[in-house]
């Protein structure tokens, strides 16, 4: 496969983290951001919606207030590589992961979109890209979330070397902390 290299400025080739939660800046509502660590500031991104191929689904930790915090990135390869990082326990993540179950081929572009509840609460909801109809599965209180996400993650396996005319994007691996393998063994 050939790709044409974009010439002249860019970003560097590195993932854009997007960060799930409700708020305002500057009179702007928005339901995702980016953070800048060196800054410590918080960047609104004003589109509701991200389009593009899901690559990767994973499990991260991160240190939070002195707690660990488990975390679902939905890696995403679009015009840049994004990684939307939210609560593995929040309203958003456990909507797109219902949603995601219900994909059986993940080599089709998806819309993935950010909705604003109450209080600080977001939703997801996820499309398909081509036929903009929305993938929408019932809620039910006896949900196996490990599974859905062992599920989506098996999909994936196949399915990243199979998408369509967009370069393979690769991710760094991040070593994985010895509790998040104990974790992982308990479940």
């Amino acid at each position: 496969m050939v790709t044409e290299i974009k010439l002249g400025l860019c970003n560097p080739p590195e993932p854009v983290y997007l960060y799930v939660n409700q708020g305002e800046v500057d009179g702007e509502s928005y339901v995702w951001y980016k953070f800048n660590i060196s800054q410590d500031k918080k960047t609104s991104v004003t589109q509701r919606a991200l389009t593009g191929y899901l690559s990767e689904l994973r499990l991260t930790t991160k240190e939070f207030k002195g707690k660990d915090n488990l975390k679902l990135d939905i890696v995403v390869s679009a015009d840049e590589l994004y990684v939307i990082r939210t609560g593995v326990e929040t309203n958003f993540a456990k909507s797109f992961l219902l949603a995601a179950s219900l994909v059986q081929d993940f080599s089709k572009p998806l819309i993935i979109v950010a909705n604003a509840g109450d209080e600080n609460t977001v939703f997801c909801n996820l499309y398909d890209a081509a036929t903009k109809t929305k993938i929408y599965r019932e809620w039910s209180r006896d949900l196996d979330w490990a599974t859905i996400i062992h599920d989506i993650q098996s999909l994936l396996g196949g399915a990243s070397s199979t998408i369509p005319s967009t370069p393979k994007l690769s991710v760094v691996p991040q070593p994985v902390p010895t509790q998040d393998l104990r974790i992982k063994n308990i479940r």
